[in-house]
């Protein structure tokens, strides 16, 4: 069999019922969600093939794979499916590779349900996890093969560094290998890690967020005197079909956010040929007719140094994408609202490429972090841009206006929150607390309300987290009023749109459908409950900041930077 066996996290190989936030469903603790519930939601694992590859493996697993044949040959490399992995790694194997999204149960998904819920710190996604590793590891039992895990996750084992020991972990590597990891399978297959490749240590970040270099034997990281990132054209493009049909446009933000790791990597634009070569992967091999499109800010695409949309390149890459034979949809994955809320021109054009309407959505993940104004001129400044807080209106009224244009024209968010952020005061909550019920009751002038749905997330910057006993403890009384106030608004989402989306059967769709609808009324009140015993006013949020509350209206005037 191959030298080099690449796996996937279990969590990541499943489909979720194609319903919007479900992928999260592995973050929720296993003693709140039982197995029969988990498993149905999950849905069923993507095929495995003939040889007892995935027919679809995460985009991260994809580019380790395309990176590894750029010096091996085919036969040296396998992507293993998870129900084959015991076939998968022989005698001969010498590496087994794995990506991680959150290994340990310290994302920040996951540690919002911890503080939530309280009780021991184990969720689905780390049981899924610890599963794996144990197959893993009874596989290999006396054969040479290494274990070396990569991706986000491996962040979490710079904080339970003792993790890597009790799994049974050879190596951990931290950030970008697209150019590296041929040098990196080798020499950890020979046992011989060189130096001036590679570093044996990680970095992290102090308060002031400035790389600090730590040593350790098992997690090792790019050599800290060359080039920390790849360049674009050592970045490979997939050859195999990814999840979700997903192919990549760019790395790096540079939006400038305190709280964030990703704003310091360099800027890097994908060619057109790069993209359709990825595209055509998906289509050709997978048979995936929607494109995810993935960057960490699809309004940063090949942007001005003053953070204004190139219109003409974000127009001509999605007509490049929705003009390729084949494809019938695609969406971005991460923006920021103030494109949408000082560009309704742009979003326009934008949903007739890509065809949205009532019945196609385009979704969008949006860090939204908070509704208080001081907070956001603190951590995140440039994220209004090119709006500016102030002479452009006030935080609120971008965030309204973004919503209402998107909603106008079928787009919706995925907001984000960040609850504990550095000092956070009981004011900055209950402003966030206002803007949800303000943003949830509102409607555009069709009469049609505002489509968007909002997630607390326990703050954890990342790049600098540090050790703590997760529990509701945690949470002030201000902090659960946002917890409250987002689920309140997620359980109206739910019940509006719980039968309208996922896939499968019409009883497959209905049981679904059910299942989301009373899961998020029962998931407000469970949370409605945990906020009353820690003395919350159930009536002050359901109110707050709706009584007397300023109307707006579509402010499509707002002023370009």
């Amino acid at each position: 069999m191959a030298k080099y066996v690449l796996v996937s996290d279990n969590t990541l190989m499943y489909g979720y019922r194609d319903f919007p936030l479900l992928d999260f469903l592995p973050c929720a603790p296993v003693h709140s969600i039982p197995s029969s519930i988990y498993n149905f939601l999950k849905g069923p694992p993507f095929p495995a093939l003939p040889d007892g590859s995935p027919k679809y493996a995460p985009y991260s697993t994809r580019k380790l794979e395309a990176s590894l044949l750029t010096r091996f040959p085919q036969k040296d490399i396998f992507v293993a499916h998870n129900d084959y992995l015991e076939k998968a790694i022989k005698d001969d194997t010498e590496v087994i590779g794995v990506s991680t999204m959150d290994p340990l149960g310290l994302g920040p998904t996951t540690m919002s349900y911890y503080v939530l819920f309280g009780g021991d710190l184990y969720a689905w996604v780390k049981k899924e996890w610890e599963t794996l590793i144990a197959r893993i590891n009874s596989a290999r039992k006396g054969k040479k093969a290494k274990l070396l895990i990569g991706g986000p996750g491996v962040l979490e084992f710079t904080q339970m560094r003792e993790e890597l020991d009790k799994e049974g972990i050879d190596y951990a590597f931290m950030g970008e290998a697209d150019d590296i990891a041929p040098e990196l399978f080798q020499q950890i297959a020979e046992g011989n890690i060189d130096s001036n490749l590679f570093y044996k240590g990680y970095t992290t970040y102090d308060e002031k967020f400035r790389r600090v270099y730590q040593k350790d034997e098992k997690i090792i990281s790019r050599s800290l005197s060359g080039k920390l990132y790849p360049k674009l054209e050592e970045i490979p493009t997939i050859v195999n079909p990814a999840v979700k049909g997903m192919i990549e446009v760019m790395r790096g933000c540079g939006i400038g956010c305190d709280f964030c790791e990703v704003t310091l990597r360099p800027l890097r634009y994908y060619t057109d040929d790069m993209i359709k070569k990825e595209i055509d992967i998906n289509l050709r091999l997978g048979g995936i007719s929607h494109v995810w499109v993935h960057s960490d800010d699809i309004w940063g695409y090949k942007h001005d140094n003053f953070f204004r949309p190139n219109e003409d390149a974000l127009e001509h890459l999605f007509k490049l994408i929705m003009e390729t034979p084949g494809v019938t949809g695609t969406n971005p994955t991460h923006g920021r609202i103030s494109i949408p809320s000082a560009y309704p021109e742009l979003l326009s054009k934008l949903t007739k490429i890509m065809k949205a309407g009532p019945d196609n959505w385009i979704g969008i993940q949006t860090g939204l972090e908070t509704g208080s104004e001081r907070l956001a001129k603190k951590h995140m400044p440039n994220k209004t841009m090119p709006l500016k807080i102030g002479p452009d209106g006030t935080w609120e009224e971008i965030v309204w206006q973004g919503i209402y244009n998107e909603t106008k024209y079928y787009w919706r968010s995925a907001f984000t929150l960040q609850v504990g952020q550095p000092e956070e005061t009981d004011e900055d909550n209950w402003d966030t607390v206002a803007m949800i019920n303000r943003l949830s009751y509102s409607k555009i002038d069709d009469g049609r309300d505002f489509e968007f749905t909002v997630t607390p997330l326990q703050n954890i910057p990342m790049g600098r987290i540090t050790s703590k006993k997760f529990s509701l403890d945690l949470l002030t009384e201000s902090q659960l009023a946002v917890y409250y106030a987002s689920y309140r608004h997620l359980a109206r989402m739910a019940s509006r749109r719980g039968y309208d989306e996922g896939s499968g059967n019409f009883f497959v769709r209905a049981g679904t459908g059910s299942i989301i609808s009373f899961g998020g009324m029962m998931m407000m009140k469970v949370v409605e409950n945990i906020a009353k015993k820690k003395g919350v006013n159930i009536s002050k949020v359901k109110n707050y900041g709706l009584e007397n509350r300023k109307e707006f209206t579509s402010i499509s005037s707002l002023a370009r930077a």
